[in-house]
């Protein structure tokens, strides 16, 4: 990327004629004044497929422990009748964070249920919201019958079901785990070895006889040889091949279990040790006191008998608190003991029936969006396996044409398949960047060079190479979007049950000192920068750009800017702040938390640097001095432990938790954090809109609030505009258009690299 590539992508057409400003408007107060009649022609050319309610599926609704809303049901219709009526290969509920998604999609299998489409539903979910997913179904479906895929036992409940004579009288719902799905299995060669008398030597005229191990088949006990026909010793067995054996093909290998020190005992008393309020001390007395092999009972089939346990007195073991801590943690805990793990999508693709499930539910679908993920992957051949899909998501895009392509690829291919998207050499990308062609925004980048080694005349070297930027098409949301998904937003629910939302946007002025340190760092990175974006080098760019948007966030500590792969030293600025001193954002912080903890409000927090720079303990600490009491949650609290450590937080009557927001961006209620701060948002518009999201949803009783703080004139400033047009784009496909929030910095931009550079240059 050169400098005139760089002036060539800053080059804007403006429209300067003062006579035709009067002439245009925004798009939003374009269709304010002409959208009825647009939507009148639009749904007379393409009427909607869901006109009206059906009598018989409203009556299911009502029938379940719990009723949905008329806004949620008018979804759950819309849905059946695409599954049910136009026999849909997949559809999908695009609906906001707090709409409720998965009671929605508990009622459109009950629905289907009902009307004998679907009687066994797989149901897809990240590994936090297993559990909840098991609690909302037993809690709104009758006679419903739930499986949890989501523990070492996986395979082994997998074998039952496969062995079942015949299907519950009921639905059955099979809930996997998102990690558990792709999780791989430890194994070991299997094989007996046999002593056979045979000849050691090659002289014929005095042969030497004696006794060696051969390794045979432990099922026709025939011998294992190589490829050259030699027979295995167990010294000599690969054991980085699953063989079988060349006469009766039984498998030469089993599954197995890693222990820690190879011994149940200890695994028993580690699995014991997970548990609240149970430390080595008690581990060791309940295994020694009860047996190895009735504890490993307890923790696998029978948690109540665990929890009331009784000593030789006939005294409960545990008491009343004790007892209460540990059930809650066994509610969302699998143990196992026996045999090993096995990859779940590869086995129901291998010994379940295709079809065997009628209905795969994959919630928060958007995780599934890029095209080389394992979980990706894995997830397409579970859809594979289904008749049916339903995906579920706040967020169906994320703002480039690329995020939508694979999830529709991998829950309806037929359909791209027909439309022309298919494999090339066995890879997909020819297809995506089709895709994103014909739907998206693809801009070229010419690059143009003299060639003076021409004799005879003047060339010029021309290089063009594209990159994607945020848009789809309306073409593509009327042909992918449009026809399989419905739509809901938390202010269609109405009848006051949400309370107020307002997102804001507030810039902060750095101090003269941080102006003049800031401006002098980016002028050294700047200068840097250029001399290797003439030579083609683009490595520095990332290294630039996370100096300049991590900096004014993280001026208390020296900051040392060294070349990725030389170590060299880019760039140097001291610390400015000291451990007791705010700076201005820091500042603001503290200000707003006030303000909130006085209306008796909590605040929730978050922060991207909570790794080497660590601001997270810096913001307790100044929140603490201020007299704010806080907590830091991090990624140590595990995934299924998070919603309990919040509430435990809260019982302590906390003000204030920082948190990093990918830690709380799906599936938590986070309902007594009516105030939300973003000292800063990333890169990931999933993350953001799923975490500003946290608290405004259905139980909420206090006004919500979310602030995003930023620095002014700074690389923070272009961050949050980028994070502005990707989340534009990403809710227009909804149908809305924001105007509040960090709307309000809407730009056309590019990509992160390119607008940041852009930026930086232009600076200069």
């Amino acid at each position: 990327m050169t400098d005139a590539v760089i002036n060539a992508l800053d080059t804007d057409s403006t429209i300067s004629d003062a006579d035709n400003t009067n002439t245009v408007i925004s798009l939003s107060d374009f269709v304010a004044d002409f959208g009825h009649g647009l939507l009148d022609n639009v749904e007379r050319a393409y009427p909607a497929r869901y006109q009206h309610d059906n009598l018989d599926r409203d009556m299911v609704m009502q029938s379940l422990k719990r009723i949905p809303f008329d806004a949620q049901a008018d979804v759950v219709q819309a849905i059946s009748a695409l599954l049910i009526d136009d026999n849909a290969p997949a559809g999908i509920i695009n609906a906001e964070m707090g709409t409720g998604k998965t009671m929605m999609a508990i009622a459109v299998t009950a629905v289907l249920y009902a009307e004998k489409k679907a009687n066994r539903i797989l149901v897809l979910s990240p590994p936090h919201l297993v559990y909840k997913w098991r609690r909302e179904i037993l809690d709104t479906v009758d006679n419903a019958k739930v499986w949890v895929l989501n523990g070492p036992d996986t395979l082994m409940s997998l074998l039952k079901i496969r062995e079942l004579a015949a299907p519950h009288d009921g639905p059955e719902y099979f809930i996997l785990g998102r990690v558990r799905m792709r999780m791989g299995y430890h194994w070991k060669p299997s094989y007996r070895v046999k002593r056979i008398r045979a000849q050691l030597n090659d002289d014929d005229n005095a042969p030497v006889y004696g006794w060696s191990n051969h390794v045979v088949c432990p099922d026709c006990y025939t011998a294992v040889k190589d490829e050259e026909g030699y027979s295995y010793t167990p010294t000599n067995y690969p054991r980085d091949n699953q063989l079988k054996c060349q006469h009766c093909h039984s498998p030469l290998w089993t599954l197995h279990r890693k222990r820690l020190d190879g011994s149940l005992t200890g695994t028993v008393k580690r699995a014991l040790m997970t548990l609240p309020t149970i430390g080595k001390v008690t581990a060791e007395r309940l295994v020694n006191t009860f047996g190895v092999n009735n504890m490993t009972q307890a923790l696998t089939d029978n948690i109540y008998e665990l929890v009331n346990l009784l000593d030789s007195d006939g005294e409960f073991v545990f008491n009343d608190r004790q007892a209460e801590r540990i059930e809650r943690k066994l509610a969302k805990t699998q143990f196992a003991f026996g045999q090993g793990d096995y990859q779940a999508s590869e086995f129901i693709k291998r010994y379940l029936p295709k079809g065997f499930f009628d209905l795969m539910v994959i919630d928060e679908a958007h995780e599934y969006k890029n095209g080389g993920s394992a979980q990706g992957q894995a997830m397409q051949v579970l859809a594979s396996c289904s008749k049916q899909t339903l995906l579920l998501t706040g967020t169906l895009m994320g703002g480039y044409a690329e995020d939508l392509f694979y999830l529709l690829w991998r829950s309806m291919p037929n359909i791209m398949m027909n439309d022309g998207y298919t494999y090339h050499n066995n890879r997909l990308g020819s297809a995506a960047m089709a895709f994103s062609q014909e739907h998206g925004i693809i801009k070229e980048i010419m690059k143009v060079s003299s060639e003076d080694n021409h004799k005879t005349a003047k060339g010029k070297n021309i290089r063009v190479s594209q990159t994607k930027a945020p848009g789809f098409g309306p073409l593509g949301v009327a042909r992918y979007v449009l026809p399989y998904t419905a739509f809901l937003k938390l202010k269609d629910i109405g009848n006051h049950i949400l309370p107020a939302y307002e997102e804001i946007f507030e810039g902060v002025n750095l101090t003269d000192e941080m102006q003049d340190c800031y401006s002098a760092l980016e002028t050294e990175l700047l200068e840097r920068l250029r001399k290797a974006l003439v030579c083609g080098d683009t490595t520095l760019l990332g290294v630039v750009m996370n100096a300049l948007l991590a900096w004014p966030d993280c001026c208390f500590r020296s900051e040392n800017v060294q070349h990725p792969r030389s170590r060299e030293t880019l760039a140097f600025v001291p610390s400015l702040f000291d451990d007791e001193t705010t700076t201005p954002k820091e500042e603001r912080l503290i200000e707003l938390v006030k303000e909130n903890k006085a209306k008796g409000r909590r605040t929730l927090v978050y922060t991207a640097y909570t790794g080497k720079r660590d601001t997270a303990s810096r913001l307790k600490s100044l929140l603490h001095n201020a007299g704010i009491k806080t907590a830091v949650m991090r990624s140590s609290v595990k995934t299924e432990d998070r919603e309990d450590w919040i509430l435990e937080q809260v019982d302590r009557g906390i003000d204030c938790i920082i948190c990093n927001p990918e830690l709380v961006k799906t599936g938590l209620d986070l309902l007594e954090f009516p105030a939300i701060i973003f000292m800063q948002t990333g890169y990931n518009v999933y993350t953001l809109m799923q975490a500003a999201r946290r608290s405004w949803r259905i139980g909420q009783r206090d006004n919500v609030t979310v602030t995003f703080l930023g620095y002014i004139n700074t690389a923070q400033m272009t961050c949050l505009e980028l994070m502005a047009k990707k989340i534009a784009v990403t809710q227009s496909t909804s149908g809305d258009m924001p105007d509040n929030g960090l709307d309000a910095l809407n730009s056309d931009g590019d990509s992160i690299e390119v607008a940041l550079a852009k930026t930086l240059l232009n600076a200069a």
